[in-house]
């Protein structure tokens, strides 16, 4: 939940006191209490090659791949011993020879924005599971589209690694000589079995939580505009992030439209299972677990798809 405002987003006086005690008692051991998904985004970036013992899925898929830091896919339980120690095992992904790709994808098809990069995680994630992939094809790839992919791939195959060539940084010691190919029937395929026939209801943006460029852009795109007042808007993103959004104005612009940016939370995690019937997303991610824990019909569709859905 918003730990600040989490009575508009109708959240239970009984769920919310239980939660304050949640993170009551993790400030008093010291942690740093910011409830995101996104640590890199403000200011906890680990160094190229440095262990360290994370445990949100995506995050840990980002921090391995994108950041080349060192970490296994730890739990709740094994994140929070590590942290008390300050040791984690030296085994799995912190060694070099556990890192290395074992087959090689070649994307031939175009990819650009956060929804088709979470396509193709679903797309390597649904064929390949957990096999560490080298993937080629791909141009250029953004800070949010990376944090989309990690998300979905990380979803939907239960990846740790993966090596994008010319872009993410590890030394890979040999390409794999397996070659598979991801085609635009393959994005296509993904798509659709992520496009439900419904009526929507609830538009979900922020998972991964999102980044200051995102709730600029989505800011402008509300600007002097107005939300259906028959759908439930929210844009989920980390309190650091929320704090220069307001500071910049972006926060005002977009809840004057109607829709609500949240902190501390997303919708895959927040209470809202029964509350809401058809769920539009740009993330692969929120249409997995909107689908699997919420029971809702999803759409995954783009930032700007969406924004046109929550205005129509």
């Amino acid at each position: 939940m918003d730990l600040e405002e989490w009575r508009k987003l109708a959240i239970s006086e009984e769920f919310a006191e239980n939660q304050k005690k949640v993170v009551e008692a993790f400030g008093a051991l010291g942690v740093i209490t910011t409830c995101s998904c996104t640590p890199y985004l403000y200011g906890n970036l680990p160094a190229y090659g440095q262990n360290i013992a994370w445990s949100e899925s995506s995050a840990v898929c980002y921090a391995n791949s994108v950041l080349g830091a060192k970490s296994n896919r730890e739990g709740g339980p094994s994140a929070l011993s590590a942290a008390l120690v300050g040791k984690t095992p030296e085994y799995g992904f912190h060694l070099h020879e556990n890192r290395q790709p074992e087959i090689k994808v070649d994307v031939q098809c175009d990819v650009k924005s956060t929804f088709r990069f979470g396509a193709l995680g679903k797309v390597l994630g649904d064929r390949f599971g957990k096999k560490i992939t080298y993937i080629a094809g791909i141009s250029k790839a953004s800070v949010e589209e990376l944090k989309s992919f990690c998300a979905s791939y990380a979803t939907y195959g239960g990846v740790a690694l993966f090596h994008m060539e010319d872009i993410t940084p590890n030394r890979v010691d040999k390409i794999p000589d397996t070659v598979e190919t991801v085609t635009e029937d393959d994005m296509k395929k993904a798509l659709g079995d992520l496009d439900d026939e419904t009526e929507i209801d609830f538009i979900s943006l922020g998972c991964p939580h999102a980044s200051l460029k995102e709730l600029e852009y989505i800011a402008k795109k509300l600007e002097g505009k107005s939300i259906n007042p028959k759908k439930e808007v929210w844009i989920t993103t980390a309190r650091p992030t929320k704090q220069i959004a307001d500071r910049m104005g972006f926060t005002k612009l977009i809840e004057d439209s109607g829709a609500k940016v949240a902190a501390d939370t997303c919708c895959v995690v927040a209470p809202i299972k029964g509350r809401f019937h058809g769920l539009a997303s740009d993330s692969a991610k929120m249409c997995y677990y909107g689908s699997g824990r919420n029971k809702f019909a999803v759409k995954l569709m783009s930032m700007d798809e969406c924004l046109e859905e929550a205005l129509s």
